[in-house]
């Protein structure tokens, strides 16, 4: 028997953790927190395998609404085997180690049991490191028979380390996408994928319904990038850039270099910081490791300051600047959730969003305005003084390389996870409208999916 059970991740982006049951052997696909709940709630709800057998957690990479729950999951079932890439576990132990300190404050707030750095060091430690392309042999304790469940990673092209997985049992082959990019970014250079025949496939479809002709070219998009920073720079304006500390900020770093380099964008002082700087550090050690793109060029080698370091917020609107700051989304107690604060009443500047805004975060507010609108921001209504221009520079695959994989996979079975309804909605009908033969489903938590 083989069944799939969604703990969170399924109809939404956030707390991506799956569980499947394979003969008596159970296996975890991600475990990570959402990034606009609180507390318990931001967590898979791991209630819904407290009877079921758990053996191995496989994790896609190092995003929090992927691994963020880890620490949690590992604490619920400390016997469970966790496998990643090498990459992977590296970022993970800045990543977790931060979220200690984040997590008291919630703590506090929420009643919420969290975790410590000596816990986060043993189980990054406990971690199984697993190569690109070199599958491994397992099963569980309980499980019914003699065979053996392959597993393989593959390099799902959307951050350092980012793995897709491929589960092979008996005479079936199931492919779990995590989140995966097939074009290429700045740094990262696509997803590599075998191309067979598979009977199940798992995919995220986070740009399921966004319409790709509005999202442009990394190419034009940098271009547009440029004309437009040039235009606030030469009234004396800065930039903020609100990223996310891992994946979207070294690509844009990257971009703003390259663009200085050619004198398509205006020198100016570069602003970074915060944990930013050391997952950048894990880039530059893994540039020859990993198949990326321009792996002679060291992130530490670009000209940048480190923003914690202003401790006059009006140094950034005397001095013409770009400032990557934490989190992408806006969210509340971080860097660029500050900053736009400031940011919303200067007129000579900017808001430049670069990446994917959830609704009901603050970026999607700021996303979804214009100057002189007024909004509520940080409890408060705000008129918007500043400029707000959104970029695309996605680090997910459009909707139309989704079809792609399915085309190329043919698989009996499509699960859809990790997007809104609308999403699952689009991807799922542009494939029974290419096989009607297909069984899609469109997954929801705590929904049992059987497939075998």
């Amino acid at each position: 028997m083989i069944k799939f059970l969604p703990l969170g991740g399924a109809d939404e982006v956030g707390a991506s953790c799956f569980y499947l049951y394979i003969d008596g052997t159970g296996i975890i696909l991600d475990s990570g927190v959402h990034p606009q709940k609180n507390g318990i709630e931001s967590l898979p709800d791991f209630e819904l395998i407290k009877d079921e057998p758990i053996d191995f957690v496989f994790i896609s990479h190092a995003h929090q609404d992927h691994i963020g729950g880890l620490p949690f999951l590992i604490k619920r079932f400390p016997h469970l085997q966790i496998f990643a890439t090498k990459q992977t576990a590296e970022i993970s132990l800045l990543t977790l180690h931060n979220s200690v300190n984040l997590l008291k404050e919630s703590a506090n707030n929420f009643n919420f049991p969290i975790y410590t750095h000596e816990e986060v060091d043993l189980l990054v430690r406990s971690i199984k490191y697993l190569k690109y392309n070199e599958p491994i042999n397992l099963k569980g304790m309980r499980h019914a028979n003699g065979n053996f469940i392959s597993i393989t990673f593959f390099d799902a092209g959307h951050i350092l380390g980012s793995a897709s997985i491929l589960i092979e049992y008996a005479d079936k082959k199931i492919f779990y996408t995590g989140d995966f990019r097939i074009e290429s970014q700045f740094i990262s250079n696509g997803a590599a994928f075998p191309k067979m025949k598979i009977d199940i496939l798992i995919t995220e479809t986070t740009y399921g319904s966004t319409d790709t002709k509005t999202l442009g070219t990394y190419e034009s998009e940098s271009i547009r990038f440029a004309k437009e920073a040039n235009k606030i720079i030469s009234r004396g304006g800065s930039i903020l850039v609100p990223v996310f500390s891992l994946g979207k900020m070294q690509e844009i770093l990257f971009m703003l270099n390259m663009l200085i380099k050619k004198n398509q964008l205006t020198e100016v002082l570069v602003f970074t910081g915060g944990l930013s700087k050391d997952i950048s550090h894990v880039y530059d050690l893994n540039r020859f490791i990993v198949k990326r793109n321009y792996p002679e060029i060291e992130l530490k080698s670009i000209p940048q300051e480190n923003y914690l370091l202003v401790n006059e917020i009006n140094y950034f609107f005397k001095n013409p600047s770009i400032i990557l700051a934490t989190s992408g989304m806006i969210l509340p107690r971080t860097s660029s959730f500050r900053l736009t604060d400031y940011w919303l009443d200067n007129t000579d500047s900017a808001i430049f969003i670069v990446g994917y805004c959830a609704q009901e975060t603050p970026g999607y507010t700021i996303l979804n305005s214009k100057q002189c609108d007024h909004i509520i921001f940080n409890s408060f209504e705000r008129s918007v003084k500043c400029q707000i221009k959104k970029f695309n520079f996605p680090s997910h695959s459009s909707r139309e390389s989704i079809i792609a994989l399915y085309k190329i996979m043919n698989p009996e079975k499509l699960i859809l996870i990790h997007g809104e309804e609308s999403s699952h909605q689009w991807i799922g009908e542009k494939a029974l409208y290419l096989n009607p033969k297909t069984k899609v489903f469109s997954s929801t938590k705590g929904k049992i999916i059987i497939l075998d």
